[in-house]
């Protein structure tokens, strides 16, 4: 996946000004570092969540993890937690029509497994720019 479709630097650029010190990067990279660890955490719990059916959960979490991707500038995961956020509140993925639950627990399934592969591909990209 291009570079470009895994951040946008604009944000993540807002968080670097951040850093006091360019070479060093501490303040953003902890903030990548704890990110990192509320993912693993609620990716854990959004299958736990799908494995019980447990739509209102998973449209919770998928809130949580949207808005956390988004302070990142992690675009693509940040749309796909979004839609799995609607698809628990059994509408469609722009949060306009309804679906029915199975409908919503068919999609959430594929979502999930290719949200899980964007992280990925984002702490990879993370972690090599923090030389982590």
């Amino acid at each position: 996946m291009a570079e470009s479709e895994i951040i946008d630097h604009a944000i993540f650029d807002q968080l670097l000004e951040m850093d006091e010190d360019d070479d060093d990067r501490s303040f953003s990279r902890d903030i990548v570092l704890n990110y990192f660890e509320q993912a693993e955490t609620t990716f854990k719990n959004m299958d736990t969540s799908l494995a019980a059916k447990d739509l209102p959960a998973l449209s919770r979490l998928g809130h949580f993890l949207k808005g956390s991707s988004a302070a990142l500038g992690l675009i693509k995961l940040k749309a796909s937690c979004e839609k799995i956020q609607h698809y628990g509140n059994l509408k469609d993925e722009k949060g306009a029509g309804s679906i029915t639950e199975e409908d919503a627990t068919q999609r959430i399934t594929a979502l999930l497994k290719s949200a899980q592969e964007e992280y990925k591909e984002a702490e990879a990209y993370l972690k090599k720019f923090y030389q982590t």
